[in-house]
């Protein structure tokens, strides 16, 4: 995979996705909006990579959307239909990074403003440096305060109170008050940020693999569900599938034996 404005390593079954455009402070370009929506929606067919660690490359995290590249449409005939394909390419990332069956850590260091506010969101944990500062930016620049799924996410994680007064001003959310609220998970010192990233995907990857990845797409449908039959129904549907699988038998084993299991995908 070649690209301009990402990079991607692998470490076992771990992949750092690092947003390379440190001297824009890793504002989401057009460029870099279509490498994202390459690199996300290939992932489903890529198993083999079980945890990605999302970073910014630099002092921030994402500053939000490139305010001088051609994201933002000039004036004249087909405007709005040259707009809303713009906006359907920004607004679709969000969409794919819910859709990978694999546990997206964000990491977030300095400014995550606007699109990269809402990067941090789609994000299934996240981990801050002390010096982290978030907002919806977009109601700065003359636009509604919720894009990027920023309205979705951001009530079912820090409940409508917080999320109505973080989008209706634009004002920024320390990592204080972010960890205090539960937006983020912890706060570590910035120089500790990626380790403690690795850690925590060393972690997710003690599960066999496809109990990690039905687990992530169950808690994605229960956090909607209509109901706690409707969820119990997807849970116990989870459940069924993976007695079936032979890493479940293998962990049973393991357990008895006392020792780690040998997962295999199957």
């Amino acid at each position: 995979m070649g690209y301009n404005c990402i990079t991607a390593e692998t470490r076992g079954g771990i992949e750092i996705l690092t947003l390379n455009r440190p001297e824009a402070l890793n504002a989401v370009s057009p460029e870099m909006a279509e490498e994202l929506t390459e690199y996300f929606a290939a992932l489903p067919q890529r198993l083999e990579v079980r945890v990605v660690v999302l970073r910014g490359e630099g002092r921030a995290f994402c500053a939000g959307a490139d305010l001088s590249s051609v994201a933002f449409a000039p004036p004249g005939a087909g405007r709005a239909q040259r707009q809303m394909a713009m906006q359907r390419l920004y607004s679709g990332i969000p969409k794919l990074m819910r859709a990978a069956p694999q546990p997206i850590i964000a990491l977030v260091q300095g400014a995550a403003c606007g699109a990269g506010f809402s990067l941090a969101l789609a994000a299934d944990v996240r981990i801050a440096g002390p010096a982290a500062k978030m907002n919806a930016a977009y109601l700065r620049v003359g636009v509604g305060g919720c894009d990027m799924g920023s309205g979705y996410f951001l009530p079912r994680l820090v409940g409508l109170s917080l999320a109505s007064e973080l989008v209706l001003t634009g004002k920024f959310i320390d990592a204080a008050r972010s960890l205090a609220s539960g937006l983020v998970s912890d706060v570590v010192p910035e120089a500790d940020l990626l380790e403690a990233g690795m850690a925590m995907a060393r972690e997710m990857l003690l599960a066999s693999p496809m109990g990690l990845r039905m687990t992530k797409e169950t808690l994605n449908l229960t956090v909607d569900a209509p109901s706690l039959e409707a969820a119990l129904t997807l849970e116990d549907r989870q459940q069924v599938l993976l007695l079936e699988t032979g890493d479940h038998h293998e962990a049973v084993a393991a357990f008895r034996e006392r020792r780690p299991p040998e997962y295999t995908d199957s």
